[in-house]
C-alpha cells in the first residue's frame, strides 16, 4: 500500500522508497523510519501492525549511545583497521 512512496533519505542523501526503509536494517526497518515518514501517513500505526513486539523492541527500543561513546567506538575501529597489515 505504501511501498511505492518515495522521499529523500537524510542518511543516504537520495530518493528511497518506503519499501527500502522497511528492510534497511536487514530484517528490521531503519530506526529513523518513523521520524522520516510520519508527516506522510501514520507510519507508527502501520509498523505496529506488521512487527512483532520483539522486533519493535530491537528496532526502536534500543538504548541510544551518547556521542562520546560513539566517537570512542569509531576511533577504536579505525585503530584496529590501521593495525591490520596490508596483504595486497
Amino acid at each position: 500500500m505504501y511501498d511505492h512512496l518515495e522521499i529523500r533519505c537524510p542518511r543516504l542523501g537520495g530518493e528511497v522508497t518506503f519499501a527500502y526503509c522497511q528492510k534497511e536494517g536487514g530484517d528490521l526497518p531503519c530506526p529513523r523510519i518513523i521520524a522520516c515518514w510520519q508527516p506522510y501517513f501514520p507510519v507508527e500505526t502501520y509498523l505496529r501492525g506488521r512487527l512483532t513486539q520483539p522486533e519493535w523492541d530491537r528496532c526502536f527500543n534500543r538504548p541510544q549511545k551518547d556521542k562520546m561513546a560513539t566517537l570512542i567506538e569509531l576511533i577504536e575501529k579505525a585503530k584496529r583497521r590501521k593495525q591490520v597489515p596490508d596483504r595486497g
